[in-house]
């Protein structure tokens, strides 16, 4: 059977690091938001959990020793890798063995163990079926919380909505360093697994803040960039601040409010386009050389309605 370290590819003696690589390589592919293979999502949940345990140091001491399971519960005795079958104890059958250290260690089956020391129940008014939660009354079985899944809320920038990266958010009273994926939705969901009620997931809802530059159908990004008369005649260059970084664009000469640039790859993470309109801003109060200049211009275009 494979243990946690298989999962991951890696070997025992791997460091924090490779076992961080190693986990992201794999979750780029097994993530449910890229992958909606049912098998994979399967795997994404083997792998996540052993990322868990191999990544917190404490826990990952107890697995190597054998006190923790694939799944993180306690192993009987506080040992782990054991063989089942064969002969136990004193050729009593049903016994368990397992290694901590350099000592082989054996379960014993409370029942026989109980015959071993010569049915040591009834009148001595002791019973090792009952040390063990067994008796005339069947096997004891303990109730452990059922995990639940909670809903938290997350509010990020309209940039890291675009480009995607690593952001903080708050789980009761932890927080909690997460990646966004680019593009994510209004309201999408983003899953942390094992984040909730005892071992649930955490759903995280995202809210993005507006933006008061940009506008996002799709995959593209709607930018309106306000230019003087002056430059809309002779042409300028303009520097627009993308969520991936600043452009400078170039303005050509008798750039008019219909022109549209496209600029293409700086959409949505690098996937669509930043169209470019352009509003031309004329002067808020009167300029009499700009009037007069009008005034006397003889404007080659003529009448530019056609209704």
């Amino acid at each position: 059977m494979a243990n946690l370290y298989d999962l991951l590819g890696v070997s025992k003696g791997a460091s924090d690091s490779e076992i961080k690589k190693a986990y992201h390589k794999m979750a780029k592919t097994l993530h449910p938001d890229v992958n909606p293979d049912t098998k994979a999502q399967e795997k994404f949940k083997s792998v996540s959990k052993a990322y868990e345990i191999l990544s917190d140091k404490s826990k990952r001491a107890r697995y190597d020793a054998g006190e923790i399971d694939d799944n993180g519960n306690p192993t009987p005795f506080g040992a782990g890798a054991y063989d089942r079958g064969g002969a136990g104890f004193g050729g009593f059958g049903g016994g368990r063995t397992y290694r901590q250290g350099n000592t082989t260690y054996t379960n014993i089956n409370p029942e026989d163990l109980a015959a071993m020391f010569g049915g040591m129940g009834g009148a001595r008014g002791f019973d090792f079926a009952d040390l063990f939660g067994m008796g005339s009354r069947g096997p004891r079985t303990r109730a452990y919380p059922q995990a639940q899944d909670v809903q938290y809320d997350l509010n990020i920038p309209f940039n890291l909505s675009i480009t995607g990266g690593e952001t903080t958010v708050s789980l009761d009273n932890k927080q909690i360093k997460m990646r966004v994926p680019a593009g994510v939705d209004e309201g999408g969901i983003l899953r942390l697994r094992g984040q909730g009620h005892n071992g649930g997931d955490a759903l995280i809802k995202v809210h993005i803040q507006s933006s008061n530059i940009f506008k996002r159908e799709g995959n593209n990004l709607i930018v309106k960039v306000p230019i003087t008369l002056k430059e809309a005649i002779l042409g300028t260059t303009v520097t627009i601040p993308l969520p991936s970084g600043a452009v400078a664009v170039k303005v050509p000469p008798y750039t008019d409010a219909e022109k549209t640039l496209r600029l293409k790859g700086k959409g949505v993470g690098g996937k669509g386009d930043c169209m470019v309109h352009f509003n031309i801003v004329l002067p808020h109060k009167n300029n009499k050389e700009l009037s007069n200049f009008a005034e006397n211009w003889l404007d080659p275009t003529g009448n530019p309605r056609s209704f």
